[in-house]
């Protein structure tokens, strides 16, 4: 049992939560920065802290033990705690300051950061850090939210970016293999690929073309949209994808939307900011930013 003057580092703490995330020191390793044997040192040295095993090891990798489930949870809050409190520090400095937004990852990963080395080459100065998602147990909001949704919501200043211009697209290995569609009914005799979760699917399309009830031959559907996008890349079917997340595809021909297949979503991306937090220096040169790029993107 520890004391109050036996608490586990920070750095050990990160190990902790890497491994139970990973599975093996090998993978936590990557993830940390940290060497593999460096991984098994601070984790042997927080199980001599604690008094037992942190970690089972099984053939699928490394599984919590019950006392390590109790550490696994409290070291996610700690850390939070710690995060918000540097965040909340950094807040206090003059001047350019600290950034924190919240993004969706295929926002991120289509759209966002393959823009914003533009903003840190011009803007070194400001810090920005990206969150996922905001925990329950999070007591420091965000600065800023990329939302996909359909309008605004109570309490936030709001910018609509793009999203509601939707294309039909596969790659063109696809095309070459069911032919060019050129009515909704050759269309329907494809593959849809889908995501439950995500509401572009192809009832929406075939309504949006006067078309509500016709139902397409199969549908292949992901757990994660990404996987929807990776998939339609590779030629296994056809996917709804709002025009600017695959811009650079479409030029680069790596997307075909035939007979230029679309419909007008209700939903879109926003960019959203808490009324109740006055917009920073930082933020006015962040929002000045993304106003020039998305300019360009209303549809």
């Amino acid at each position: 049992m520890t004391s109050g003057r036996q608490l586990p580092s920070t750095t050990a703490l990160r190990v902790l939560l890497a491994v139970a995330e990973r599975g093996s020191t090998s993978a936590a390793a990557d993830s940390t920065n940290l060497t593999q044997s460096a991984v098994s040192k601070q984790l042997l040295s927080l199980e001599r802290l604690i008094g037992s095993p942190a970690f089972v090891r099984t053939p699928r990798g490394m599984v919590p033990t019950e006392v390590g489930t109790i550490y696994i949870e409290h070291a996610r809050t700690a850390l939070k705690a710690m995060e918000d409190a540097a965040l909340r520090v950094a807040r206090l400095k003059p001047g350019p300051r600290v950034l924190r937004l919240q993004v969706p990852p295929i926002f991120g990963d289509r759209w966002l950061l393959p823009r914003f080395a533009g903003f840190t080459a011009a803007h070194p100065e400001i810090e920005v850090q990206f969150t996922t998602f905001v925990s329950p147990t999070q007591s420091e909001v965000p600065d800023g939210i990329f939302r996909f949704l359909t309008q605004p919501l109570p309490g936030e200043h709001t910018r609509y970016l793009f999203g509601r211009d939707v294309l039909l697209v596969s790659a063109p290995s696809y095309w070459q293999q069911v032919g060019h569609p050129q009515t909704i009914e050759e269309l329907a005799s494809g593959v849809m690929l889908e995501h439950p979760q995500t509401p572009l699917h192809w009832r929406h399309f075939a309504a949006s073309s006067g078309h509500p009830g016709l139902e397409v031959r199969h549908t292949t559907r992901f757990g994660y949209y990404t996987m929807v996008i990776r998939a339609a890349l590779a030629g296994q079917g056809m996917a709804l994808i709002p025009r600017g997340l695959i811009l650079e595809d479409l030029a680069a021909g790596r997307f075909v939307n035939p007979h230029g297949f679309a419909y007008r979503s209700d939903y879109g991306y926003w960019f959203a900011r808490p009324e109740n937090i006055a917009s920073s220096e930082s933020m006015c040169i962040f929002e000045k930013w993304l106003s020039a790029i998305a300019e360009d993107m209303q549809d």
